[in-house]
């Protein structure tokens, strides 16, 4: 059985003997190792950490348990986050498993159907807003300021020190650090917490090296890329639909420190990357855990790698958090009569 983070990597977070030992048995994902695309890309070594084998289905579990765990400790009754999804997802499971009332601001219009049916499920109180996710984040923290209500986006310190554990899980599964590792960029929280992982790791002597950082925004919604806020982002990925990140300038720190690179790719690029994980590898991911793959596709057509390098794509989430998305993008569906001459004939056998 899985242990889960505050457990496994206890030495490394910053939890007491008053913080609760909260888990989901959340952490452990698997390490992918690529066969086909690895060939297909012309890379020598390339995995895919497959984030969407959390609980609640992606990354965001890690930092949540550590989150909602410190509230705990802090005598909080209540947990607050603005979500384009996978952290309303997390914060309510979590909260839930906690005995905790969770409270989500949504931008309406624009979180995934599954997504949003999980906080539904567990119980949160949801409020969508006629904007969009930084105005989210805007009522939120103005709220946590007026009243005695846990804030648990990727601004709370804690949720930052939780998902750096999947940096620990890659070294402890590959015996070091990456040459490179390339992650979607929302928020810039992963990135972020990413970067303190390796660090921390590095300066403990569980890595004899650093990797370098490649962060892709959404065309569309690539503020870091442009300098400067995106006041109405778009893109079909809708995690990482953010106009002025909450962790933008440490998300810069990661690139610059790491001699790493954040650029974008465009919707186009992550739905192919989608469609080729899902068909050469036979991993479903959402589509923002695409633009890592969309990344270092155009990573290597730069020629910004070269291939040789020892890389780690990060698939934030799972496929299943957004079917809509699924059955608008996927392949081949055709109707048939109930006849097994008619199917035959329509699959040409």
């Amino acid at each position: 059985m899985r242990p889960g983070v505050i457990a496994k990597y206890r030495e490394f977070l910053p939890v007491t003997e008053r913080t609760p030992p909260l888990t989901l048995n959340e952490g452990d994902t698997p390490l992918v190792r690529s066969r086909r695309l690895a060939e297909l890309l012309g890379v020598r070594e390339l995995y895919f950490k497959y984030e969407g084998a959390n609980p609640t289905g992606s990354f965001k579990d890690r930092g949540m348990v550590v989150a909602v765990a410190k509230a705990i400790e802090a005598g909080r009754r209540a947990v607050i986050c603005a979500s384009t999804g996978n952290t309303s997802a997390a914060a309510a499971a979590y909260a839930a498993r906690a005995g905790l009332e969770a409270i989500v601001v949504v931008p309406a219009g624009k979180i995934a159907t599954g997504k949003l049916a999980q906080a539904l499920v567990h119980g949160a109180r949801i409020v969508a807003v006629e904007g969009s996710f930084d105005d989210a984040l805007c009522i939120v923290r103005t709220l946590t300021e007026r009243h005695p209500i846990a804030l648990v986006n990727s601004i709370n310190p804690h949720r930052i020190e939780g998902q750096a554990t999947a940096a620990y899980e890659i070294v402890d599964a590959l015996g070091d650090a990456p040459d490179v590792l390339c992650l979607p960029v929302g928020n810039a929280g992963n990135i972020t917490a990413y970067w303190e992982g390796f660090k921390r790791y590095h300066r403990a002597g569980r890595a004899r090296r650093l990797p370098r950082l490649f962060g892709f925004q959404a065309a569309g919604a690539a503020p870091i890329v442009l300098g400067k806020p995106v006041p109405n982002p778009q893109t079909v990925a809708t995690a990482i639909r953010i106009g002025n990140p909450a962790s933008w300038q440490r998300a810069v720190r990661a690139r610059d420190e790491s001699d790493g690179r954040i650029e974008a790719v465009t919707d186009e690029e992550i739905v192919e990357a989608y469609r080729l994980l899902a068909t050469h590898e036979g991993l479903f991911c959402e589509l923002a855990s695409a633009a890592s793959l969309a990344g270092l596709r155009k990573a290597l057509e730069h020629g910004w790698l070269s291939g040789s390098e020892r890389i780690v794509c990060v698939l934030t989430g799972h496929g299943l958090k957004d079917p809509d998305t699924a059955v608008q993008f996927g392949g081949w569906l055709q109707k048939a009569p109930p006849e097994v001459e008619a199917v035959e004939s329509l699959l040409g056998l």
